[in-house]
């Protein structure tokens, strides 16, 4: 079969192609399930945790849980009870909401009366240092020259 191709070039008309291609190195790959990871392991030294939180819409700012939904953002004064703040304002859908409304809310930051309103609330992970750090945050240096001291005593031979 090899004296009828031009060049003696493997393709696609070799049928042992896949034990040619393989490097001697290489191992099959396992089949069935995974492995459980080992969880005696070490561990990072922060956990976050999760945080969930309403923010509003315009600043980004975090409200409290005790809000009233019906006043103002206590920064931008954006109005709380709009269509923007609302975990049903979904651009891409029929008057953008995924409840069905009957009428169609022309101003989506502006307040509102709906009955289907419920406040946008959000997961995200708490960056704050907390009481299960391993290490405490370092003070910042105050000028130049003292973060230059502090990258040279990096490199000091000890004496």
């Amino acid at each position: 079969m090899d004296d009828d191709r031009r060049y003696r070039q493997r393709g696609y008309q070799d049928s042992d192609r896949e034990s040619r291609d393989r490097r001697p190195g290489d191992r099959p790959k396992p089949s069935g399930p995974r492995p459980p990871l080992d969880v005696t392991g070490p561990r990072l030294p922060r956990l976050l945790q999760n945080v969930v939180a309403a923010r509003c819409f315009n600043c980004s700012i975090t409200l409290p849980p005790d809000i009233d939904w019906k006043g103002a953002c206590p920064k931008c004064g954006a109005a709380l009870h709009c269509c923007k703040q609302c975990a049903h304002f979904e651009p891409s859908t029929r008057f953008q909401c995924l409840k069905p409304i009957p009428a169609r809310i022309a101003a989506k930051d502006q307040a509102n009366e709906c009955e289907l309103f419920s406040p946008r609330v959000t997961v995200a992970r708490d960056a704050a240092p907390g009481g299960n750090n391993a290490a405490a945050p370092r003070e910042a240096p105050r000028s130049p020259t003292d973060a230059r001291a502090a990258f040279d005593n990096l490199f000091k031979k000890p004496e």
